[in-house]
């Protein structure tokens, strides 16, 4: 997949591709955007002493690096899954400046991340363990987890621009693999994915979204 680098209003790098017209993170700050939605709207609403979480859409390894942080800062014991079809190079994954700009000596931390064998859960940190699994998610049939899953990352394209992505047959696979009181963020508030959360069975409200855009969704599991 051709990728370009962009400097995003954060100093921190995002990627476009060209071939979809879209970017992977918010062009206001793509680390301001996933503290915002993931860290500070999911994963710090769980409550759990252990916490396993499911993303959908690896990318470019932000939001599993500041999970990972997350969990040592906390000593807290997380066990990631993140879903990925076309994953980024290692080679361009070396490349992007989130460890320089959030910590410079875990730079080798988060090259590990891109590293790491996929289909196997691998102990990146003492508090933290990463299963990369490379499916298609928009069959969710294909996905067959051992656990259920506390907090849910749902980080794939837009639906306008990836709208196999955003179907009730996935809504309704989460739900069915996810813990009570399982928490879920999207950065994505359009009213068709808010209907098909509640319609999976999700409690869902609107929470005020990152730099540059006015809302996001959190969903929760009653």
């Amino acid at each position: 997949m051709n990728i370009k680098f962009e400097i995003t209003e954060d100093g921190s790098h995002t990627l476009f591709v060209p071939e979809r017209n879209e970017h992977y993170h918010s062009t206001h700050g793509a680390i301001q955007e996933s503290m915002h939605v993931y860290i500070d709207a999911g994963l710090r609403h769980c409550v759990k002493s252990e916490v396993k979480v499911l993303e959908i859409g690896f990318g470019t390894g932000l939001n599993a690096f500041l999970t990972l942080l997350e969990a040592e800062k906390n000593s807290r014991k997380i066990d990631f899954t993140s879903l990925e079809l076309y994953p980024v190079s290692i080679t361009d994954a070396e490349k992007l400046n989130y460890a320089e700009l959030i910590d410079p000596t875990r730079k080798e931390v988060f090259n590990e991340l891109h590293k790491t064998g996929w289909g196997k859960w691998n102990q990146v940190a003492l508090y933290f363990s990463l299963l990369k699994m490379r499916i298609d998610f928009s069959n969710p049939s294909n996905f067959h987890p051992e656990n259920k899953f506390d907090v849910v990352f749902f980080d794939a394209f837009a639906p306008e621009k990836q709208p196999e992505m955003w179907t009730p047959a996935i809504f309704d696979k989460i739900y069915s693999v996810s813990s009570e009181n399982a928490i879920l963020t999207t950065y994505c508030a359009k009213g068709s994915v808010r209907r098909m959360l509640q319609a999976a069975g999700f409690f869902v409200e609107r929470l005020p979204g990152p730099p540059g855009k006015r809302e996001m969704l959190r969903a929760v599991k009653k």
